[in-house]
């Protein structure tokens, strides 16, 4: 709006000064007097509306001295001018004594007005002035300006309340949808049809990650399922076994070494038994963090072959592994039994894997360890959940017995030793697990 006011009033003070211009050619002497055309009052009238003024400016005719001969509006009529008729503005006498064609002042009892003369010459000598008077105020009137502006506004409002509307019903739409899939997966319905087709990004990221989201509650309470029933069935197992081995020695069924023999099925039963109830002990008590970790500097190289060593005296048949070592030795500030238990989970995973035929081979860096074996490797459907706990693939739950504890509590324990553990590849010729630490700083 101040901009339009000050355009505004820069281009009619042009345009008065162009009709003072006007207004002195149309002046002529005769027989020592001024007049102007018939036409002349018409002339201004019409430039008055073309400047869009609600008042004529005020026209003064005088002479050299700058005494007025003639004032307009008020004025004796066309054709000869006569004496000087009285005009309601007085022009002030500064006007005459400055060079400037347009100059602004301020006059008392009216305000800011501004002053355009123009010379009247005749024969090349100059016979007298015309003096275009008007306010401040009439020339930065823009009625008409300030409600193209008010309708452009109220235009462009209107506008952006229907884009903005559009818009907002566009993206909302995913979002309820979500809404209500998410009432639905409150339910217990994971059974979920949505949309992820979307040209905006961010809508397209958030649905994406509901129906991932979504799906993995699905895969999770299918194995919560999977869970209840195996867990169910491997502890039900040697309980059963147990019960029926103990009630035929008792009844005198079995005897002599097929007793002994009866009681040391019993025993691994018992065992089988133990070692899934500390499992599940030891998961919880990582999972709540009431055990310890008790770092001490460690030699590295001694500690995973040694690890590796008690290991696989252990086994039930010979295992074919190989230990790779640095050329330089590797100290590190780590709690050694934790680490044991970590390479202990993945060394029985990759005996596992081999099935009695294969190759195990443990790799020691500087800030990691690799178990790599040559078996038959993980299925790439199942790799996003060998990290969840009870989870076992359908391969192993045929194989051995197990609660699907080994990896979540292993990573569990490499997290707490400031490091993690990853599945680093896997395919049908063999996966590798990597025990990774943080940098060490000397």
């Amino acid at each position: 709006m101040w901009w339009i006011q000050k355009t505004t009033l820069e281009n009619r003070l042009k345009l008065i000064e162009y009709l003072a211009v006007e207004t002195a050619n149309r002046v002529i002497q005769s027989n020592g007097m001024m007049e102007v055309d018939p036409f002349f009052n018409r002339m201004l009238e019409e430039r008055a509306r073309v400047l869009q003024l609600e008042k004529e400016p005020e026209l003064f005719i005088t002479d050299l001295n700058g005494e007025a001969i003639f004032s307009r509006p008020r004025h004796m009529g066309p054709g000869r001018m006569g004496p000087k008729s009285q005009s309601k503005i007085d022009i002030p006498s500064g006007v005459f004594e400055k060079d400037d064609t347009v100059q602004k002042l301020d006059i008392d009892g009216i305000g800011i007005m501004y002053a355009v003369k123009s010379p009247i010459m005749e024969n090349g000598n100059q016979i007298g002035w015309v003096v275009l008077m008007q306010s401040k105020d009439e020339l930065s009137d823009v009625n008409q300006e300030y409600r193209l502006l008010i309708v452009l506004l109220v235009g462009l409002g209107l506008l952006g309340w229907g884009v903005i509307y559009l818009l907002s019903k566009k993206i909302l739409k995913p979002i309820l949808e979500v809404a209500r899939a998410a009432t639905q997966i409150k339910e217990g319905n994971y059974d979920l049809n949505l949309n992820t087709e979307s040209n905006e990004q961010e809508i397209y990221e958030l649905v994406s990650s509901f129906t991932e989201m979504t799906n993995r509650l699905l895969q999770l309470e299918t194995l919560r399922a999977e869970l209840l029933a195996g867990v169910t069935h491997d502890l039900k197992t040697p309980v059963t076994s147990i019960s029926g081995l103990v009630q035929a020695v008792r009844d005198g069924v079995v005897s002599g070494n097929e007793r002994d023999e009866f009681l040391d099925i019993t025993l691994k039963e018992v065992n089988r038994l133990q070692t899934m109830i500390s499992d599940l002990l030891d998961f919880n008590s990582l999972a709540a963090g009431a055990f310890s970790i008790r770092p001490e500097p460690c030699n590295m190289n001694e500690l995973v072959q040694n690890i590796v060593r008690e290991w696989a005296v252990t086994q039930a048949r010979p295992i074919d592994y190989h230990v790779k070592l640095p050329d330089g030795v590797v100290y590190r500030t780590i709690d050694p039994l934790r680490l044991q238990q970590i390479m202990i989970n993945l060394l029985n995973n990759a005996s596992q894997s081999l099935d009695g035929e294969g190759l195990i081979t443990i790799v020691l860096t500087d800030n990691s360890i690799d178990v790599k074996d040559t078996g038959a490797g993980i299925p790439e459907r199942e790799q996003p959940y060998i990290f969840e706990r009870f989870f076992r693939g359908k391969k192993k739950k045929l194989k051995v017995r197990g609660l699907g504890l080994g990896l979540p509590f292993s990573k569990m324990l490499a997290k707490a030793l400031d490091g993690d553990l990853l599945l680093k590849e896997s395919s049908t010729s063999g996966s590798t697990f990597s025990i990774l630490f943080e940098r060490e700083t000397h």
